[in-house]
């Protein structure tokens, strides 16, 4: 499963991730897998520390036990 993908489904939708992050639909839409660094923290936050940060970006964040 893509991180965006697992996203959307603790969150409920896509339209529901935008909500949360204070961006359109269309916004979410164009990251087309990757999500950008500015957007990791606040998804991680957004969805309670269900999804990672290396589970979004392990190019970044390289430790899978790393948490803010």
């Amino acid at each position: 499963m893509q991180p965006i993908d697992k996203i959307k489904q603790v969150l409920g939708s896509q339209a529901a991730l935008a909500t949360a992050l204070d961006v359109s639909r269309m916004t979410v839409t164009k990251w087309k897998g990757r999500i950008p660094a500015e957007r990791v923290l606040p998804i991680y936050h957004a969805t309670e520390g269900q999804v990672s940060p290396h589970e979004m970006r392990p190019d970044i964040y390289p430790d899978p036990a790393w948490r803010p």
